[in-house]
């Protein structure tokens, strides 16, 4: 957004238009505002952001295919036993949460768990969904109450007595790796989704992260993936709670 409000400005000063000038250098300063914000949320630096893969290897890690026979894909209505037994419940959004408009799916499966007496929360990273408030505002749209919005600060600890984390679209930011100090990921605050009972992953795919890093909580033995369109997956579940 930085970029294409300094180009917008650039081109106003050579073609003297002071609209072109005056639009680009309001685009370009709420762009550098919106990228500090985000290079807070990564604990890394700027430059970092911008060259800190250069000359990396982000493919496939050598054990990789030996990772795959570890995964362990699930049903919607085994998920949904999981979710009947626990009492504890927090929804990490991410990404392909926005891009599969499941935001209203999974506050109906919330509404449905906190009737039953159930705790919901949702985790909520500086960076989910690759823009700061980004997920504030999806949830919003979808009246989840604002008070089970959690920041990464104050939600962290919470997992430690969770029974079950719902991952939707999320993969950089509940990245085991980056606890390492290494590789693109390393040093970024993550939320502790691995810290729970157990992790329900919902996904399209294994492919990876933005940072293009693999990531190890999906060959863990308490994660249960369910591999499918994030809206989709989340109507299934309710269907499925609905029956038990």
């Amino acid at each position: 957004n930085s970029y294409s409000g300094i180009a917008a400005a650039s081109t106003g000063f050579v073609l003297n238009n002071n609209a072109l000038i005056i639009s680009g250098a309001l685009v370009g300063a709420s762009g550098l505002i919106l990228t500090n914000i985000m290079c807070k949320g990564m604990n890394r630096s700027l430059a970092n952001v911008i060259f800190g893969a250069v000359g990396l290897d982000q493919g496939p890690s050598p054990d990789g295919e030996a990772k795959q026979i570890n995964i362990k894909s699930y049903s919607t209505e085994e998920a949904a036993m999981i979710f009947d037994a626990a009492e504890k419940i927090i929804v990490v959004p991410g990404y392909g949460l926005a891009v599969a408009q499941a935001q209203h799916a999974v506050r109906e499966v919330a509404d449905f768990l906190s009737k039953k007496g159930k705790t919901v929360l949702y985790a909520i990273h500086p960076v989910a969904g690759r823009m700061p408030g980004h997920m504030n505002v999806l949830l919003a749209e979808a009246n989840i109450p604002y008070d089970q919005l959690k920041d990464l600060d104050e939600v962290n600890n919470e997992f430690e007595d969770c029974d079950v984390a719902l991952v939707i679209g999320a993969n950089d930011t509940v990245n085991p790796a980056a606890r390492t100090g290494e590789g693109p990921l390393g040093g970024m605050p993550i939320i502790d989704a691995d810290k729970a009972g157990v992790v329900v992953i919902i996904k399209r795919s294994l492919s990876v992260g933005y940072a293009g890093v693999d990531n190890d909580l999906f060959y863990e033995d308490k994660t249960m993936m369910l591999f499918g369109d994030g809206k989709k997956m989340m109507a299934e579940l309710n269907s499925a709670l609905k029956e038990l």
